[in-house]
């Protein structure tokens, strides 16, 4: 059914589109353009107990609209290459203590398993080898996120790669992170 006679084409009053109108609105009218001191403050601890920085935080909290619940670290972006390899220490105790989930992905040949036991991972898996399509890379990272009752956009993505990087957009991730600016301090990307 269309727009009749006297519509003015607007969002419709009923249905999830009309709520987010309104919420939008609602929020803009409380905050006005600026976020509150006290919002700041506690999103820069946020930040600082997940070990970003805050412009890199506030911009995935931007662009997301939710907080980070747990971080997905590959082993390339641990710098671990082989299975007889330990991750760096400074590394692991930059992961201990995080404020958010730690969930490893492995390079294929790598064992998921021992890699996530050596840095506290809630869990491990193999990450797609090269070469996976695109679809392939979105089923297993979707069906990886529902089974660890994870929302994607909450997630981010610690690696080195681009086809790490595909398999983050491919999963809906909130960004991604190389592990050089992660735990060396020049955050850049996302």
């Amino acid at each position: 059914m269309g727009a009749g006679i006297g519509h003015n084409r607007g969002p419709e009053v009923e249905g999830a589109s009309w709520r987010a109108t309104c919420w939008r609105r609602a929020r803009a009218d409380l905050l006005g353009p600026r976020l509150p001191v006290e919002v700041v403050r506690t999103r820069v601890a946020r930040a600082k107990a997940l070990g970003l920085d805050y412009k890199t935080y506030a911009g995935v909290r931007a662009t997301t609209g939710r907080d980070l619940v747990a971080f997905l670290f590959s082993s390339n972006g641990l710098a671990v290459f082989r299975d007889s390899q330990s991750p760096d220490p400074l590394r692991v105790a930059r992961i201990a203590g995080l404020a958010a989930d730690r969930h490893l992905g492995a390079a294929p040949g790598l064992d998921p398993a021992t890699l996530g036991a050596r840095i506290g991972a809630v869990s491990a898996r193999p990450l797609m080898p090269f070469g996976t399509s695109w679809t392939g890379m979105r089923d297993e990272m979707k069906a990886w996120l529902k089974a660890e009752g994870l929302p994607g956009d909450g997630v981010l993505m610690i690696g080195e790669t681009e086809h790490e990087r595909e398999m983050m957009a491919a999963g809906g991730l909130a960004g991604f992170l190389s592990g050089q600016d992660y735990f060396e301090g020049n955050r850049r990307s996302l």
